[in-house]
């Protein structure tokens, strides 16, 4: 009998040490980024943290690579309950009008311009927008690097761009502003965008270094055209209804760790804009410096055209 009823009682102290161990909380993370991305590695400070100071009660689910769906397809998940949380910017203007000014091409000259901006006024009309209209909220900014454009030959000014098929995201804005400035935008999901380059669907895409090396885009490109076009930032987000359901400790440990996320990806921030040119460079890339007065003044007149009264107030602000 003995035996029997310690077996017993081994099994029940192991069922009720995984019922304690167990989290009142899992959040589900995806993003658009892969393993070598700083956004990445800033995700796993936020799971550090989150997982850390709740005492495992809050369980932090990483899906870099699109895993839970490309940028729009999260965003709708959080909003219907089957995702937490994600990392996105100006493509909530499709809700919030106002988020568009998060990259509006040649509006931010410097990372000083941009950072008071963001921690200003601007940023706080911007982020109470989306709050209110997307059921989203903001709880960490990352800079993010300028926008250059990549090709298969080079660009020096705005007529070199004539037929160019360029993918773009789902962003009016930039598909505005690219046909203007002579281009043929193609907006495209980021995960599509390597093998319509590989196949020659399009011609060109522009984003920060940081994604043009970590998607291997030095495989299918030969020049980085400096541009420098946008300078932005984007926003860790996670569902209102999810961050206000939770225990009002393990929310304080949310916004906590949403805090040190962002301290920890700044810090990663400069030191990795300054490898990364010298890395493309070794992968083969060359980089092009364009006539940056003839690229602003043609984008500026498509920016202030395609502006709603609302959008050019904020865009004056900036």
């Amino acid at each position: 009998m003995i035996k029997p009823m310690l077996k017993v009682a081994v099994m029940s102290s192991i069922l009720l040490t995984g019922l304690a161990q167990a989290a009142d909380v899992t959040l589900k993370f995806g993003y658009p980024a892969n393993e070598e991305n700083i956004w990445h590695k800033a995700a796993l400070k936020f799971k550090e943290v989150a997982e850390t100071k709740s005492n495992g009660r809050i369980d932090v689910k990483l899906y870099p690579n699109e895993q839970l769906g490309k940028e729009m397809d999260v965003i709708n998940s959080i909003q219907l309950g089957t995702a937490d949380m994600t990392i996105t910017g100006e493509s909530l203007q499709n809700w919030a009008p106002k988020a568009a000014l998060m990259a509006v091409p040649y509006a931010f000259t410097s990372s000083e311009q941009l950072q008071k901006a963001v921690n200003g006024d601007v940023g706080k009309e911007i982020t109470d927008q989306i709050t209110q209209r997307t059921g989203l909220q903001p709880i960490a900014w990352f800079e993010r690097g300028p926008r250059h454009l990549t090709s298969n030959r080079k660009i020096h000014t705005p007529s070199d761009l004539d037929g160019l098929k360029l993918r773009v995201p789902n962003v009016p804005l930039f598909v505005k502003t690219w046909q203007t400035l002579g281009a043929k935008p193609i907006p495209m999901a980021f995960s599509e965008v390597f093998t319509a380059l590989q196949q020659n669907t399009i011609d060109g895409q522009e984003n920060p270094l940081s994604l043009i090396n970590s998607a291997s885009f030095y495989e299918v490109q030969k020049y980085v055209n400096l541009t420098g076009h946008v300078r932005s930032w984007i926003y860790v987000v996670i569902g209102q209804s999810k961050l206000n359901s939770m225990p009002a400790d393990l929310r304080a440990i949310v916004l906590d760790a949403g805090k040190q996320m962002q301290s920890y990806e700044h810090g990663m921030f400069a030191a990795d804009e300054a490898q990364l040119r010298s890395t493309l460079e070794a992968r083969g890339m060359e980089f092009v410096q364009p006539d940056l007065q003839a690229f602003k003044a043609a984008a500026q007149k498509a920016v202030q055209e395609a502006l709603t009264p609302e959008q050019l107030e904020l865009y004056n602000k900036i």
